[in-house]
């Protein structure tokens, strides 16, 4: 893909910013955009880049528009209305939407942009902001065989795999799966860590152990001392894996399935948002169980 490629980049929040920034790094011709003004200022104080003010002026005339937001809501902020990017896609333009959001946005959004001669890939990432720092993300893709194609030299610059799983709508489900993993392993080290604590082990022996063995994980080796002690001021917020749980329970149940721990993990989750730990990490589960100052 030839280095004068237009991006635009929506959202600056803590995954978008470093991303944003590999695109520059990659001496791609990047224009960013964010809700809050001094968010864009600072990217590009930081990286070398333009900066709008509409999502609309950000992707006119760009070749790849990326966006990079909250949730559904804010995700149909920037693409509808005279200011959003449907009224300035032009034919030919890719649009790629790493938000986690609903599987039914990614297929609304997905025949908005064909109906304008464009394509869309609904590519929700994995790796959290350390991921997105480091180039390390795991990338789900839904679309088309050639959109995907197209999007592989953006993908190499932050991302360390990518897979298109099958049709817009393809990559928010697997997320979907994702997240669901995710909640269900980090319940069970909470519990596994809270019996820990209480018997007097060592959690950095325990953690040692178990790395050798079948409870190995990406939580277990990254989130088990920082839990111990209490330190949830980092990584992945509750807030947002209420949300993405939520988009979770809503596609189970319209498929007739239950999810029992993702449900019960949810309300977990929303005991914290309640208690004013909406910011913490989500590895925050253990603090339901023992206290900092147990541990």
């Amino acid at each position: 893909m030839p280095k004068h490629t237009k991006i635009a980049f929506i959202g600056l929040g803590v995954m978008g910013f470093p991303m944003a920034g590999h695109l520059s790094k990659a001496e791609f011709s990047v224009t960013v955009y964010n809700r809050s003004p001094a968010k864009a200022e600072l990217w590009q104080q930081t990286y070398r880049g333009e900066r709008q003010s509409t999502p609309g002026l950000a992707a006119a005339g760009a070749d790849i528009v990326l966006v990079c937001v909250g949730n559904d809501e804010d995700v149909r902020s920037v693409f509808y209305g005279e200011e959003g990017i449907l009224a300035v896609i032009q034919p030919g333009t890719l649009v790629i939407d790493h938000t986690t959001t609903s599987a039914d946005l990614a297929r609304e959004l997905s025949q908005a942009v064909a109906e304008l001669g464009g394509q869309f890939l609904d590519a929700p990432v994995s790796g959290g902001q350390a991921g997105a720092v480091n180039g390390q993300l795991s990338i789900m893709a839904g679309g088309t065989e050639s959109a995907f194609a197209a999007a592989l030299p953006i993908f190499g610059t932050y991302g360390k795999g990518w897979q298109l799983l099958g049709p817009a709508g393809s990559g928010q489900l697997c997320k979907m799966v994702n997240q669901l993993c995710i909640a269900g392993i980090l319940q069970g080290l909470s519990e596994g860590l809270a019996l820990a604590l209480a018997s007097g082990l060592d959690i950095g022996t325990v953690q040692k152990v178990l790395a050798g063995g079948a409870a190995q994980s990406w939580q277990l080796e990254n989130r088990a001392l920082t839990m111990a002690r209490g330190e949830y001021d980092f990584g992945f917020a509750i807030d947002w894996m209420v949300k993405d749980l939520g988009y979770c329970l809503d596609e189970a149940g319209s498929k007739g399935l239950a999810l029992p721990v993702a449900a019960q993990v949810q309300g977990f989750y929303q005991e914290l948002q309640a208690d004013g730990q909406n910011r913490c990490d989500t590895s925050a589960l253990l603090s339901r169980l023992v206290k900092p100052s147990e541990s």
